[in-house]
């Protein structure tokens, strides 16, 4: 077995020795529960077809967007894995219209926003969907959350940001700051271990692919970018 395998998501938030050890726990605490939301999601994807949760909900996002069954599933799994970590203040799901806070005794430090099942229109048709989490530190005083924790905070500001990819596998791919790795989910053992070290895109590759359905509603920096880049 090659090393990268021996290394978990947990024991690999330990071994940052760049942080403090409190802030390492805080770390672990915090991405147990986002680990732990990603497995309900990816066990519940798996198990769709058993348990008749392919179609909608009956019904509407924020976005005005149908909501799926596995959007709730998700969304559920991880409003409620984060919050039993008592490291999170704050939450915003693209599922809820409004700021979720977390009650003192449970709140902690993090603010974590969240697309808990990305892309999942896609489901009945068997293609990969994927969750999408960007943790930022509580700004506010005060033993709990409030709009400034979130409202006004910039990309800049993201302490961790990461997604999940439900297909074939099970990935979650994450960033602290300092390069991009991969942990793909042992089902035998139920642990992220690391297999993709300081993952890195190419210079120049020879596929171009995009969605363009939108691109009527670009700005022109990006339509200027995607020309460069065909």
């Amino acid at each position: 077995m090659a090393e990268t395998n021996l290394l978990t998501l947990s024991r690999w938030l330990l071994s940052e020795g760049e942080r403090s050890l409190e802030q390492r726990v805080e770390l672990v605490n915090l991405f147990h529960g986002i680990q732990l939301a990603c497995k309900i999601t990816s066990n519940a994807i798996r198990r769709a077809g058993f348990e008749e949760l392919f179609g909608l909900a009956g019904k509407e996002n924020v976005h005005g967007e149908d909501v799926k069954k596995l959007d709730v599933v998700a969304n559920d799994a991880f409003i409620t894995a984060l919050k039993t970590t008592k490291e999170v203040c704050t939450m915003v799901s693209e599922e809820e219209d409004r700021i979720l806070y977390v009650e003192e005794g449970l709140s902690g430090q993090y603010v974590v926003t969240f697309d808990p099942l990305d892309g999942s229109s896609n489901i009945d048709c068997n293609i990969n969907v994927g969750s999408i989490f960007a943790v930022w530190k509580k700004k506010s005083p005060g033993k709990t959350g409030n709009d400034t924790d979130v409202l006004g905070r910039t990309g800049r500001d993201i302490f961790a940001g990461g997604y999940a990819l439900y297909g074939t596998s099970t990935m979650l791919v994450l960033t602290l700051g300092t390069g991009v790795f991969g942990f793909t989910l042992d089902q035998s053992i139920g642990e992220f271990i690391l297999t993709h070290r300081d993952i890195k895109m190419n210079p120049k590759g020879n596929i171009y692919s995009i969605n363009e359905g939108n691109s009527i509603y670009w700005d022109q920096a990006t339509r200027e970018y995607v020309d460069s880049v065909k």
